[in-house]
């Protein structure tokens, strides 16, 4: 029996955002990749994650942002090189999203299970994008934990940066060894 839901998952490849181009999702298309993404298991409904949709010129500016943090946070000024590697970190992709993680306190759902909504939300994010035709990256990078990338995202200090999840088009890699199945499971 065949399903094309179950073919995506057992086919899918993450691209490298170096790989990617143009064109991106629409502006419609980008509505429901990201309603398709907050559609996960979410216990006491806290929303315990929020999005930033990085496209157009806006990638630009962050790029300027990325540039002038990490001129301040490396130990060693950076090469003039890497500054312009950092400023265009962003434009790889015609859309870049990131997945912000929010913890809320509350004694019925557990920090562990709000962080655990923020993956799953970011895994919904690449295959929405993927079930569309799209190439995808969820990745982190040096940004995701720079102290002065997440002031300039303005996270609070129940927020930290789950993934930038890079959309755009590129062509599927060839597949790579996967972990055996039988290695992986115990019976009870």
């Amino acid at each position: 029996m065949s399903s094309p839901v179950l073919d995506l998952l057992l086919t899918r490849r993450s691209v490298s955002a170096n790989q990617m181009r143009g064109p991106g999702p629409t502006a419609d298309e980008l509505e429901r990749i990201l309603t398709a993404a907050v559609r996960v298991p979410d216990h006491k409904k806290l929303a315990p994650w929020r999005l930033i949709v990085f496209e157009g010129e806006g990638r630009e500016r962050f790029g300027e942002v990325l540039a002038q943090v990490c001129a301040r946070e490396e130990t060693d000024p950076p090469s003039e090189m890497r500054l312009e590697l950092e400023s265009k970190r962003f434009m790889r992709a015609p859309v870049v999203v990131g997945v912000i993680s929010k913890v809320t306190a509350n004694p019925v759902a557990p920090e562990w299970e709000q962080i655990l909504s923020a993956g799953a939300l970011c895994q919904n994010l690449t295959l929405a994008a993927n079930a569309l035709g799209y190439a995808t990256n969820w990745i982190t990078e040096w940004c995701a934990y720079s102290p002065g990338v997440q002031a300039a995202l303005g996270l609070a200090r129940n927020e930290r940066v789950a993934g930038f999840i890079y959309i755009g088009t590129g062509d599927r890699p060839p597949d790579r060894d996967r972990p055996k199945l039988a290695n992986l499971i115990t019976r009870w």
